[in-house]
């Protein structure tokens, strides 16, 4: 890196860096681990009595931590996802539940971004379409951070809430439904987008209730031909709403692929958390019993104030990064023996 003197080139070198400094700090620790070991053993067969007692000890505590040490290197030598540390696109929608549906599209909306919050990443609204007893038909931002599409990637797909709503007078639940896509933010990834390939149009962003927010047409709406992939962006500047709007068709055209490519992959190894399928129901929040339930690996938690806060969010996510990285290490031994 210190021979390098263009800016992007270094950025580049960078990342490179942090992501392969990891894995060599892994395999030095378990070779150091290794001949420490060896070394233990020898001391151990001294005839030193005293001395031969102590390196016993401390060559079975290291035996014992030998495997996690293995692991930890198995972990980052497997297959991973090349996006892991991208920051990334956030879509919630809501779906089937009418009003109620859009309140909880704006409750999801909260805990992800308070969620962002706690990890210190930045979340900047792209587009927004509010409901009309509050919440939002649909909202697109961005999240960026290290890291961001790792963490929230499995968080894709169906979530269901089972509550009263505040507008139902006999205290029924009712059942409705938002989705949720996460899309990696592509920079180094060569997306070609022929000028004749999309339409940009720009309209008046419109708030609930039909009001406008801006008296000028600066938001922007662009729409890919041959996909039929339409991205939006409505915020006060016409240049950023073409920008963010670009940004987000690149993700989109980019997550076909990776898709496409899952797909393939999904009959040589079927994993429970990352099919990445955006019609899957993964998710329910029943909140007369304050319980959150993910399908995808039977996980039930009895804290759902403090997941939809955010604050404790890594309780489903956690459990769900340790499955898939249990299926990493299924193929690496798999492919490997």
């Amino acid at each position: 890196m210190g021979a390098a003197s263009d800016g992007t080139e270094i950025v580049k070198l960078s990342k490179e860096h942090a992501e392969i400094k990891p894995v060599a700090d892994a395999v030095l620790a378990l070779e150091r681990a290794r001949g420490e070991l060896a070394d233990l053993k020898e001391m151990a067969e001294g005839d030193d009595a005293d001395m031969a007692a102590m390196a016993n000890d401390e060559y079975h505590a290291l035996k014992e931590r030998m495997p996690d040490i293995e692991r930890d290197v198995a972990l980052l030598l497997a297959p991973r996802d090349a996006d892991e540390n991208a920051s990334a696109i956030l879509e919630v929608r809501a779906g089937t539940g009418g009003d109620e549906a859009a309140l909880f599209a704006g409750d999801l909306f909260r805990m992800y971004s308070r969620y962002a919050t706690t990890r210190g990443w930045r979340v900047e609204v792209d587009s927004v379409s509010e409901g009309e007893m509050g919440g939002y038909k649909e909202i697109i931002a961005t999240i960026t951070g290290d890291g961001v599409f790792g963490r929230l990637k499995f968080e894709s797909g169906v979530h269901r809430v089972q509550r009263v709503p505040d507008t139902e007078a006999q205290g029924r639940i009712h059942t409705s439904a938002a989705t949720v896509a996460i899309l990696p933010v592509v920079e180094d990834v060569d997306i070609v987008i022929n000028d004749a390939d999309i339409r940009i149009d720009t309209y008046r962003s419109s708030g609930a209730g039909g009001q406008h927010v801006n008296k000028t047409d600066s938001a922007v709406r662009i729409t890919h031909m041959p996909s039929g992939i339409v991205v939006t962006s409505s915020e006060k500047s016409q240049h950023e709403n073409r920008r963010k709007a670009m940004a987000n068709l690149k993700a989109k055209l980019y997550d076909t692929q990776r898709q496409a490519l899952d797909n393939a992959r999904s009959d040589a190894r079927k994993s429970q958390v990352g099919s990445g399928d955006r019609s899957e129901r993964i998710r329910t929040y029943n909140y007369p019993q304050g319980r959150v339930s993910d399908h995808r690996i039977n996980l039930t938690l009895y804290n759902l104030p403090k997941i939809m806060e955010g604050e404790a969010l890594d309780d489903v996510i956690n459990p769900l990064i340790a499955e898939d990285q249990a299926a990493r290490l299924a193929t690496l031994e798999d492919e490997f023996g």
